[in-house]
């Protein structure tokens, strides 16, 4: 998908409701991305997110030319997946697995995104091993809002996993996903947006 394609489908993708779960169509998109484990929210997963945003602030300028006025700064996201499906409906964090992302927009080449990786790490130190860029395709995904603070999102993905999917014939088809629509350590947590995302197949596919 590229930039303009990109630029014009955010609503879609970035702004689902928060009072019931939409389906939408999410295209192949590039991301720079980490891998861990563990709760993201802990510190590997804090300094995950600050890798990714200091090589992403090195290649903004070629995005800001290219965009113009338009350019905002790529939300992170976060895939998560676990060994055990009881540990994602329960929201048992620590024996997750999770992937750090943030878009980047397929005519920042591999090239240009490897020099912006060299200069982090001049000043950071040496890069985490995990670190690249990777495709995703979701398709057919499930997704809803949320608002407030992250405890209540157990909850939520309880209502995904045990009610809205099987009562409407649906079973995950890849990772569970949250894009963060704020940083937690500068929003109230009343007002920290979170899009819950689960790609999905129908029971009999």
């Amino acid at each position: 998908m590229d930039v303009d394609d990109f630029h014009n489908r955010l609503r879609d993708l970035y702004l689902p409701p928060a009072d019931r779960f939409t389906m939408v169509e999410v295209p192949a998109i590039r991301f720079a991305v980490i891998d861990g484990h563990g709760n993201p929210q802990d510190d590997e997963g804090a300094a995950a997110a600050r890798w990714l945003y200091s090589v992403a602030h090195l290649v903004k300028p070629l995005v800001r030319e290219r965009m113009g006025k338009t350019f905002v700064d790529p939300p992170l996201e976060c895939l998560l997946w676990v060994d055990e499906m009881s540990d994602l409906a329960d929201g048992n964090r620590d024996n997750w697995h999770w992937r750090m992302m943030l878009v980047f927009i397929d005519w920042i080449t591999p090239e240009k995104f490897e020099e912006a990786v060299a200069k982090a790490a001049a000043k950071r130190g040496p890069a985490p091993a995990s670190l690249r860029l990777a495709q995703l395709y979701e398709g057919t995904s499930v997704q809803i809002m949320h608002v407030g603070d992250y405890s209540g999102v157990a909850a939520l993905c309880a209502r995904l996993y045990n009610e809205f999917l099987p009562q409407n014939g649906l079973r995950p088809n890849g990772a569970y996903h949250e894009i963060y629509l704020n940083d937690p350590a500068r929003t109230a947590p009343n007002k920290r947006r979170l899009v819950i995302r689960q790609p999905v197949t129908t029971e009999f596919s």
